[in-house]
């Protein structure tokens, strides 16, 4: 049955080559020579987040240049999606049920009160990160701190470098990542920062001969751990604890966003320790940090979350349900959360994905019957359908 499936998908694909555009500097030239975005039935002009409603569902929308730059330089966009959008010239999220009914709760949240946490969850490919993405960009657009990371399961399998950790005994430090971390935290955040002039309320020791005394800003922080590495993971852990106070105190507005959090309760890491022997996620010195700033002993902010079968590895992939990829201890952690479930496309969504591929010369008119074929097969999954159209 699988290899049937497969050989259609091949066959399937190479349908879809016969109706690709045209080469890409034509396609380039096209879509320059544009006029300017309107409102169609598959598209919308509204790019303020804040406004987007019912009216707006199954369209897409166009996420600014610059803000894009600012929130997804350091990642938290699919590599898939991240090649339409220099395909496209252009990046837009299309406006799904999962995100307004996300941000809708945002709009109506009682910040004096711990902060909620919301879990969002779904099959392979439904739009969980692009979900999240739209809710980043409300972040962004109202003015809260963003406290974002693109994918965990990248420092648990995929790590740039591991050393001992100097302060915790048997603990594996990651300090190219989590000074990799501070640069995207402090381009996400650095404008409004400025602004803020939030400080550090005690002293940080790093070494005999370095500190970063109290009443240091937090930009000073974060460039410390940029500039030395050895204390990256250390900062990170100082940052995250300053930003939960400043929020209880009302100085700033926090969101916390992280992609792939149960990677943070796997049973195991494909990191190994001094004795060879592969580490649990609790021993990274990563991990207890972002653990904290998702507790609910905070006020001012909001918590959202995915969890992701791809966050795991082979064998814990039986189910994409938030208790069973979390674990007991992870489903602990979080009790009690929202669930926000992201589905694959509706027939009104589908419709519209069609379309904008239509309009962006990246499939070109389809013969008859075609659009239920690419239906059959993705199952509307988005994933799967970007899979399909994709070139060859």
């Amino acid at each position: 049955m699988l290899a049937r499936h497969s050989t259609k998908l091949t066959r399937m694909s190479k349908m879809c080559a016969k109706f690709c555009s045209a080469p890409a500097e034509a396609a380039k030239e096209a879509l320059y020579n544009r006029p300017k975005l309107v409102s169609t039935d598959y598209r919308t002009a509204e790019s303020n987040t804040d406004l987007h409603s019912k009216v707006h569902e199954a369209k897409f929308y166009t996420l600014p240049p610059d803000e894009r730059k600012q929130l997804f330089s350091g990642g938290g966009l699919p590599r898939q999606f991240e090649q339409q959008v220099k395909t496209f010239t252009e990046a837009c999220l299309m406006v799904r049920p999962a995100a307004l009914e996300l941000i809708n709760y945002i709009r109506n949240t009682n910040f004096k009160r711990p902060v909620v946490r919301y879990v969002l969850y779904g099959d392979n490919g439904a739009g969980k990160t692009l979900t999240m993405a739209h809710a980043l960009h409300y972040g962004l657009q109202n003015n809260f701190l963003l406290v974002h990371v693109p994918w965990v399961p990248n420092w648990m399998k995929r790590p740039k470098e591991t050393a001992s950790a100097s302060s915790q005994e048997g603990f594996i430090d990651l300090p190219f990542d989590a000074a990799a971390w501070l640069v995207h935290f402090k381009t996400q955040n650095g404008p409004l920062l400025s602004k803020l002039h939030l400080k550090t309320s005690k002293d940080y020791v790093w070494s005999k001969r370095e500190a970063t005394p109290a009443g240091s800003t937090l930009l000073e922080l974060v460039e410390h751990g940029i500039a030395r590495i050895k204390f990256a993971s250390e900062t990170v852990a100082a940052l995250l604890s300053e930003l939960k106070q400043h929020a209880s105190e009302e100085h700033c507005k926090l969101m916390v966003a992280i992609d792939g959090f149960n990677a943070f309760f796997h049973p195991e890491t494909r990191i190994f320790g001094d004795n060879k022997q592969r580490m649990t996620p609790n021993r990274i010195t990563l991990t207890q940090p972002f653990l904290d700033i998702t507790n609910f002993n905070w006020t001012n902010g909001v918590c959202i979350l995915t969890v992701d079968k791809i966050g795991m590895t082979e064998g814990y992939m039986e189910s994409y349900m938030p208790r069973y990829l979390l674990g007991k201890e992870g489903f602990e952690h979080l009790d009690p959360f929202v669930p926000v479930r992201v589905d694959n496309y509706s027939e009104k969504e589908f419709t519209t994905c069609i379309q904008y591929y239509l309009d962006r010369n990246w499939i070109q008119k389809t013969p008859e019957g075609f659009d239920e074929q690419l239906k059959y097969l993705s199952n509307k999954n988005p994933y799967t359908l970007m899979q399909l159209t994709r070139s060859l």
